[in-house]
């Protein structure tokens, strides 16, 4: 079976929005070094753009694909880009650039597979810290879930400012720090909005349950974002965090995200240097958590992940898969279970059990 190209990969020409039946004729092979085997040419009618089925792939452009899988398991396993060149034989700065990479392509799958919950649902926001270069240098990293599920719906990073007692050794530091920098941002409230505004946008219409802390800023954003539609329920913040807490469930997957990113754990050298690249680490951790891992140990079929439990995929997708095809060019993006390529994001389709 053949690579069957579903549109033209120039998104100028008319044939990459609306392709028409057979808008591509064969046009050579070339044989690249990473993979075996010849890989079919093709050439656009209309606009007479060259291209192949590498200009659809995760990897376009790629040197060592070969290695891109396993890195991915070890970024969603807590190992740092310095181990994980290591043991791939890469070099630190193309272990760097392969997880952005990666982090932009979860990104946008994420965007592309995610467009619309069930209602009903009850989800749940909380907020873990970290920082960024050094200790005095917060970061916010708020995550927002399902509740049934453990899907993780949004999540983001940003600074936040956080000063020590005046006349304390840590306070001279920062004041020291920013004298150098510059007066540090505190963006958490507006982490928390792009997170909430996220949830508005995929959660159906109608009314809807949210729980969080006591954190006075959780409900003037969510009031502001859901209006009357939004039913606010807090827990306090000291109650034990057992499974019978409110907020188990979020509590666990913050757990989760530092056991899995290495870029959350305080007082380690794997911490983040930046906040860009701590939203990327986390995007692969949202792509990992959501579409490749089993949804709870206990459950009794592994191919149930968490975005099968909502409907979203007849099932959990492998790593192969989940970086298979590009996913930057929106719904019109191949399905990652599309093994030809010949669907799209927007198309429906079905995966035989």
């Amino acid at each position: 079976m053949a690579f069957v190209p579903s549109r033209c990969p120039n998104t100028a020409c008319p044939q990459h929005r609306e392709p028409e039946g057979r808008f591509y004729y064969r046009h050579g092979v070339y044989r690249p070094r990473c993979r075996d085997g010849a890989v079919p040419r093709f050439r656009c009618r209309r606009c007479g753009k060259a291209f192949s089925p590498q200009t659809f792939r995760h990897d376009y452009r790629d040197r060592k694909p070969e290695h891109n899988e396993l890195v991915f398991h070890l970024l969603s396993s807590g190992v740092g880009l310095r181990q994980i060149g290591r043991v791939t034989g890469l070099a630190p700065s193309s272990v760097q650039m392969k997880m952005r990479k990666m982090g932009r392509t979860c990104r946008w799958l994420h965007r592309n597979l995610c467009r619309t919950l069930p209602a009903g649902k009850t989800y749940l926001l909380d907020e873990e810290e970290t920082y960024e270069g050094a200790s005095i240098r917060t970061v916010t990293v708020p995550v927002v879930i399902e509740r049934e599920s453990w899907f993780v719906i949004a999540v983001t990073a940003g600074p936040t400012r956080r000063l020590a007692a005046r006349g304390t050794r840590r306070r001279l530091w920062q004041e020291r720090d920013e004298r150098r920098r510059g007066r540090r941002r505190d963006r958490s409230k507006t982490c928390v909005r792009q997170v909430l505004n996220r949830l508005r946008q995929v959660s159906a219409e109608g009314s809807l349950v949210l729980r969080t802390d006591e954190k006075s800023s959780y409900r003037a954003v969510a009031r502001q974002l859901f209006g009357d539609r939004l039913l606010h329920e807090t827990t306090l913040g000291s109650l034990a965090r057992t499974t019978a807490n409110p907020l188990f469930a979020i509590n666990t997957t913050i757990a989760m995200t530092r056991d899995n990113c290495g870029r959350l754990r305080r007082r380690s050298w794997l911490v983040s240097k930046r906040c860009l690249c701590l939203r990327l680490q986390m995007h692969v951790f949202v792509a990992y958590r959501n579409y490749v891992r089993q949804r709870f140990n206990r459950d009794a079929d592994r191919q149930l992940s968490s975005a099968a439990s909502l409907g979203l995929l007849p099932r959990a997708l492998s790593v192969g898969e989940l970086l298979r095809w590009r996913q930057d060019w929106g719904q019109r993006s191949n399905h990652p279970l599309s093994f030809l390529g010949e669907r799209a994001v927007a198309d429906s389709m079905s995966e035989p059990a």
